[in-house]
C-alpha cells in the first residue's frame, strides 16, 4: 500500500494497521505532513499546522508500541492523525477564531471535545479553516487563505467546518472534527463527498465553557465511512459534570450501530423547504434517488415535511447575537459580522426570539411521531463559488445564505439528530448530499441507516494528488 492510499484509508482501518504493526504512528504521521506540505497552500484547509507537536507525540507512540506489553490494550485511535476546527482550543496551540489579529492567540485549556479526542489516542495535525466566528456558510475570513474545495478548487467547501471538510476529502488528515450551529458539519460534508453529523442535543459536551446561543450548535464528526464518523461520535460523546443537557452513554456504541441491521422504517421525505421554496433541481435528484434506494430496501416511504414556517425569524435573532457573543472587538472583524454585532438585540428581545424557537420546535419535534426519520437536502443548491458573494451588500448575503441552509438550521433549533450523505455529483463535479433527521437522541436509527445507504450505493473516493 502506497502513501496515497494510506492517506485515504478509513480511521479505523489505520488505527488497525497501526496495531498490527503495519505501519507506525510517525510513519502515517509523516504522510499525512507530507501531503499538508505540499498540498494544503491550494486548499487552504489549515490555518495552523503543528508539524513539530505532531511528530513529537508520532514519535512517542512509535516508541510506546514497540515495547507494548500484549496484555496492554491501546486507546481505539492510537496514533491516526486528525483534524481540529478552528473555533475549537486546544491547550497551546493558537485559536484564532478565523479573525487574522487573533493568529497569536494561544489556547490555555482543551475543550471537553479535544480531551476525549486525545485520550483516545489521535494525533492532532492541526488547527482547521472557519469563516470568520463560525458565521458563515463559506471558510474565506480575510487575511487567511480561502478554504477551496478538493473536488473543484474554483468552488467552497462549505461552512463553517470547511477546512475540516476540505482535510478530510483530501486527504490531509484521516476524520476531523467540527461543529453546527446552523448546518456547519452537514453543509461541508455534502459539499465535499463526506458523511457528517450533528448529533442530538447533549449528546456532546461543550466543557469547561456554557453552552452556545441557547443550544443551537452541536460538535461533531466528518469522516469518509459512516463507521468512521460513528467511531469518532462515540469518542466525542458523554457527559461532564455541570452540563446544562445531557444523554444516556449509547447502547450499543454508535460504532456497533453501523453494523446492525435494520427493519422497515417508516420514512418522509421532501425536496421543499416551507417558506424557501423548492431546492435546485440536482438536490431535489439527490433526494428523490435516496428515496427510490431506500424503497428499494425495504422500507416505507410517503411525502412530507414539518412546517417551518416561523423559524427564521428567531433563529436569525439568536444565531446573530453569536458576533456579540464571542466578545471580540467588532474593529477586528470582517464587514459582515461587524454588522451583525450591529444589529444584536436586547436581552428581552432575545428571550423572546428563545421562546419562539422553542414553541416552533416542540411541532418540529411533534412531526417525528410518526414518522422513524425525514429526509431532505442539505443544502438548497450546489456550492458556490469562491468569493462569490463578495461584492453583496450585507443584507443581500444574509438572505442568500439563509436561502441556501434553509434545510439544516430547524434541526439545530430543535436539537434533532442528523445525519449528511454524499448523493449525486453536479455539473461542476461537485459532491451533492443529503441529509437524514431522525427523533431525538435517536443517533443510532441514522448511522444504521445511513450505513445501510452506503453500502447499497457507494460513493466515489476523490483521488486528490
Amino acid at each position: 500500500m502506497d502513501s496515497v492510499d494510506r492517506a485515504f484509508s478509513s480511521a479505523l482501518d489505520l488505527a488497525k494497521s497501526i496495531r498490527d504493526r503495519e505501519i507506525s504512528p510517525l510513519e502515517i504521521a509523516n504522510v499525512y505532513l507530507e501531503r499538508i506540505d505540499r498540498l494544503n497552500h491550494q486548499l487552504g484547509s489549515y490555518f495552523t499546522v503543528t508539524a513539530d507537536r505532531a511528530i513529537e507525540l508520532a514519535t512517542a507512540q512509535t516508541e510506546h508500541l514497540a515495547g507494548l506489553n500484549k496484555s496492554e490494550q491501546l486507546p481505539p485511535f492510537f496514533g491516526v492523525p486528525i483534524g481540529i476546527k478552528d473555533l475549537t482550543p486546544v491547550t497551546g496551540i493558537p485559536c484564532t477564531y478565523g479573525v487574522q489579529a487573533l493568529h497569536s492567540n494561544i489556547s490555555p485549556y482543551n475543550e471537553s471535545v479535544v480531551w476525549r479526542i486525545e485520550a483516545a489516542g489521535f494525533n492532532i495535525l492541526g488547527k482547521t479553516a472557519t469563516s470568520q466566528i463560525g458565521s458563515l456558510p463559506y471558510s474565506e475570513p480575510p487575511g487567511f487563505r480561502p478554504a477551496r474545495n478538493p473536488w473543484n478548487l474554483d468552488y467552497t467547501p462549505g461552512g463553517s467546518s470547511g477546512g475540516s471538510a476540505a482535510a478530510v476529502a483530501a486527504g490531509l488528515c484521516a476524520i476531523a472534527q467540527g461543529s453546527d450551529g446552523g448546518g456547519s458539519i452537514r453543509g461541508p460534508a455534502s459539499a465535499c463527498g463526506l458523511v457528517g453529523i450533528k448529533p442530538s442535543r447533549g449528546r456532546v459536551s461543550w466543557a469547561p465553557v456554557g453552552d452556545y446561543l441557547s443550544g443551537i450548535s452541536a460538535n461533531g464528526p466528518l469522516a469518509r465511512t459512516v463507521a468512521d464518523a460513528a467511531a469518532l461520535l462515540d469518542v466525542m460523546s458523554g457527559y461532564t459534570t455541570g452540563d446544562p443537557y445531557w444523554l444516556p452513554d449509547p447502547n450499543p456504541t454508535f460504532l456497533e450501530a453501523s453494523g446492525q441491521k435494520l427493519g422497515k422504517l417508516r420514512v418522509a421525505f421532501s425536496t421543499s423547504i416551507a417558506p424557501v421554496g423548492e431546492a435546485a433541481p440536482v438536490c431535489q435528484q439527490a433526494v428523490l434517488d435516496t428515496v427510490k434506494l431506500l424503497t428499494d430496501l425495504g422500507h416505507d416511504i410517503e411525502p412530507g415535511c414539518p412546517d417551518f414556517t416561523g423559524l427564521i425569524e428567531p433563529f436569525t435573532v439568536i444565531w446573530q447575537s453569536g458576533a456579540a457573543a464571542s466578545g471580540i472587538p467588532g474593529k477586528v472583524l470582517e464587514p459582515m459580522n461587524r454588522w451583525l454585532l450591529e444589529k444584536t438585540v436586547a436581552a428581552g428581545e432575545y428571550l423572546r426570539a428563545v421562546n419562539q424557537m422553542q414553541v416552533i420546535s416542540r411541532r418540529i419535534v411533534g412531526f417525528f411521531e410518526n414518522f422513524d426519520v425525514l429526509v431532505l437536502p442539505t443544502y438548497m443548491h450546489s456550492p458556490i463559488g469562491i468569493g462569490e458573494w463578495a461584492d453583496l451588500s450585507c443584507e443581500e448575503t444574509l438572505q442568500r445564505i439563509i436561502n441556501w441552509v434553509a434545510p439544516c438550521p430547524p434541526f439545530n433549533a430543535s436539537g434533532l439528530p442528523a445525519i449528511a450523505l454524499p448523493a449525486i455529483l453536479d455539473d461542476n463535479g461537485l459532491p451533492v448530499g443529503i441529509q437524514i433527521i431522525g427523533r431525538p437522541a435517536a443517533e443510532a436509527t441514522l448511522i444504521a441507516l445511513a450505513a445501510q445507504i452506503e453500502a447499497a450505493k457507494p460513493f466515489p473516493v476523490l483521488d486528490f494528488q
